[in-house]
């Protein structure tokens, strides 16, 4: 058991270095983001192949969504960088919760990896439930606010249902909503296809984590949707008629469309995360 974790441990430093060199060449990350990246990561596959796997699929694929139709979204977003380049805040917006969740599972198992059975352990069941939630969410959010840029539908403002602009906060679209979902059901399919080739579980167990799958789905939809509640609410969005796009702060040329200045997008993404792992967690004591 000791020597798995100590080869982990060894696999992780050395994989998640150059992840993260690689992620700061092709600007995913700036200098800040490599390095908390790094440790996260780090931390993650030490843990578990299984919790490395959830980060690294939803880093990889949020990044690369976000470079698809960057034009079209720097016309859109006033917060567009380049390659869409995050920074520590934004890596740690995305993975605290799930990287305690993670150490916790770590201590309490020895390292040793675990199947989801309650039937073994009530509370690591729970605190891998929320893992998966965590990431389901995040992804979900990712894919939902890509896809719903590039969208050709007109947004609607969850809390009312009027069409607004794109780029206002808690606007959703039926393929965003559709692509939060397909988010959370990779995260699912990812979590069940490694655990399967790296964690030994009972025969009864094994069958039961396919149901990781509908459970991450469902996660990844209802993190959206509690984003765009906050957003739409919490958030403020106002339309600027001298720069000509919604922007997130009030000023003499900002039109309100919707919400209040009480949280910006980080403080809305780490509240709908923390919401959804914890849904999900529940979830799980029910389910496995």
């Amino acid at each position: 058991m000791m020597e798995g974790f100590l080869i982990r441990s060894v696999v992780s430093v050395a994989l998640s270095f150059l992840i993260a060199a690689r992620a700061y060449k092709h600007r995913s990350l700036d200098g800040s983001g490599a390095l908390a990246g790094f440790l996260v990561m780090a931390i993650h596959i030490a843990a578990s192949y299984r919790f490395g796997a959830l980060l690294l699929v939803f880093f990889f694929t949020s990044s690369k969504l976000t470079k698809v139709g960057e034009e079209k979204k720097r016309s859109i977003d006033e917060d567009f960088k380049e390659g869409g380049q995050r920074n520590w805040v934004q890596v740690l917006a995305n993975s605290a919760i799930a990287t305690i969740l993670v150490v916790l599972v770590a201590k309490m198992t020895g390292g040793k990896e675990r199947c989801l059975d309650t039937k073994e352990s009530t509370l690591i069941t729970g605190l891998i439930g929320g893992i998966i939630g965590h990431y389901a969410c995040c992804n979900g959010d990712t894919w939902s606010s890509e896809i719903g840029m590039l969208s050709n539908a007109q947004p609607r403002l969850i809390t009312t249902f009027k069409t607004v602009r794109k780029g206002t906060n808690g606007a959703v679209t039926v393929e965003g909503l559709l692509a939060a979902a397909a988010a959370g059901f990779v995260i699912g399919l990812t979590y069940v296809i490694v655990g399967l080739l790296t964690v030994e579980c009972a025969h009864d167990v094994i069958w039961r984590q396919l149901l990781v799958i509908p459970v991450a789905a469902a996660a990844g939809l209802c993190g959206s949707l509690i984003d765009s509640l906050l957003g739409a609410t919490l958030q403020f969005s106002g339309y600027c008629t001298l720069r000509k796009r919604v922007v997130g702060k009030r000023a003499p040329t900002v039109v309100k469309i919707s919400g209040m200045s009480i949280l910006d997008n980080n403080a809305v993404n780490a509240v709908s995360v923390l919401a959804t792992t914890l849904l999900t967690s529940v979830a799980c004591l029910y389910i496995f």
